[in-house]
């Protein structure tokens, strides 16, 4: 069974037909930046054209960077426009791609119900926490197999700033860390999130855990265990075909 994915970032909107037997994409994803400003139109465009790269007829995943209530409702938007806000996505969407089902979901539950599902956390119970490391950080927690949904650990408060200020992927670009450097102050964040929670497992996702041999061996001291996520970048993608096959 294939249904489309598509994973609104902060950087790129990517998406493409996914195998939900495999829990993999189809064909090769079709990514386009992200405009800037990433108003709701601007955005919808560009989810517009990656479904239409493959000329796509059917139900449609679409993941949000911020919290979704009820499935339809942006309730923030730290890393796209803030007139995000009280946007009705599922409709705006829908209207855009000439009526077709769509469903929305938050960008890192849905990349957390894809490695539950297919991926690092499989047959994994306790506490689980995905992290998604880019623009900004995405978190998905889990218990025992259950999601807990629009969590936003990313803006939990690290010496005096927004996590994701400090630890995201982009903060290590724009700073120009070291992956040591870099590692010192996710080792930092997660020993934050780790008092919080008591995890059993983190799971780093996002763009970033394709690099994981670069940076996870210098994060010491912290008691659960941290693995890379296995789909890395696409299990947003996955994870939105995979609410688009329930609806919801």
């Amino acid at each position: 069974m294939q249904i489309f994915g598509v994973d609104i970032g902060g950087s790129g909107i990517k998406g493409a037909p996914v195998d939900l037997d495999r829990g993999d994409l189809a064909q090769e994803r079709c990514k386009v930046l992200t405009p800037h400003p990433a108003t709701p139109d601007a955005v919808a465009d560009g989810v517009k054209q990656v479904v239409d790269h493959f000329g796509w007829t059917g139900p449609v995943g679409v993941t949000f960077p911020g919290v979704v209530t009820g499935g339809t409702t942006i309730r923030t938007a730290a890393n796209v426009d803030k007139s995000w806000i009280d946007t009705d996505a599922r409709v705006l969407l829908g209207d855009r791609l000439g009526g077709l089902p769509v469903t929305v979901v938050n960008d890192a539950d849905a990349a957390g119900v894809a490695e539950m599902h297919f991926g690092a956390g499989r047959r994994r119970r306790g506490t689980v926490i995905l992290l998604t490391f880019g623009t900004g950080i995405g978190s998905a927690v889990f218990v025992d197999g259950v999601l807990v949904p629009n969590t936003e650990l990313g803006h939990l408060e690290l010496h005096g700033h927004d996590a994701e200020k400090r630890a995201s992927s982009k903060a290590r670009e724009d700073h120009d860390l070291s992956w040591e450097e870099w590692a010192e102050r996710v080792q930092k964040y997660l020993a934050h999130v780790e008092m919080l929670f008591s995890p059993e497992l983190f799971v780093i996702g996002g763009g970033v855990s394709r690099k994981s041999h670069k940076f996870l061996h210098h994060i010491e001291g912290i008691k659960a265990e941290i693995v890379p996520a296995e789909l890395q970048n696409n299990a947003g993608i996955v994870g939105a075909a995979m609410r688009a096959a329930t609806g919801s």
